[in-house]
């Protein structure tokens, strides 16, 4: 019979080899989808035959899964949500004037006359600068114009 010697993990790599490396492998602290799914496939291929997973046993695995989708698919919404309502906060301070942090007490201040959305979140853009808007310290109305005159409607009394 052969016999297996025990490994240290001190002087095992995560490659395989007994180089004394430390391992290369950055340990994750969440478990993701992908993760749940290889940890299934490898119960499935571990399981004997001939005594197959409980139902009940199954079903509340499958029932982590299905709540581990749903949670994934919050969080892609979650976010999807958080960058309209950026996009409708940006939207907002046009027209106005404002006050924005330039940093180490310096502040600028005037009319937000574009938006900038190219970037990962929008941008207000003052004096031809774009600044985020945390950068917003005070929001004032914009010039006020005179309202156009409605058109006169025809055939009327």
């Amino acid at each position: 019979m052969a016999s297996i010697s025990s490994v240290s993990p001190s002087t095992y790599s995560a490659t395989g080899d007994s180089t004394g490396a430390s391992p290369s492998r950055i340990p994750q602290r969440i478990l993701g989808q992908d993760d749940f799914l290889k940890l299934l496939a490898v119960q499935f291929q571990a399981q004997d035959p001939m005594k197959p997973m409980e139902d009940t046993a199954f079903i509340a695995q499958m029932a982590q899964f299905s709540s581990l989708e749903q949670s994934s698919a919050m969080a892609r919404d979650m976010t999807a949500l958080r960058g309209d309502q950026q996009r409708t906060a940006a939207n907002s301070y046009l027209g106005h004037r404002v006050t924005v942090d330039l940093g180490k007490g310096a502040t600028e201040f005037g009319d937000v006359t574009a938006i900038d959305t190219a970037g990962p979140e929008p941008k207000i853009v003052v004096n031809g600068n774009a600044y985020s808007l945390s950068a917003v310290l005070r929001v004032e109305p914009g010039l006020i114009t005179a309202p156009v005159a409605p058109s006169e409607k025809s055939g009327g009394a």
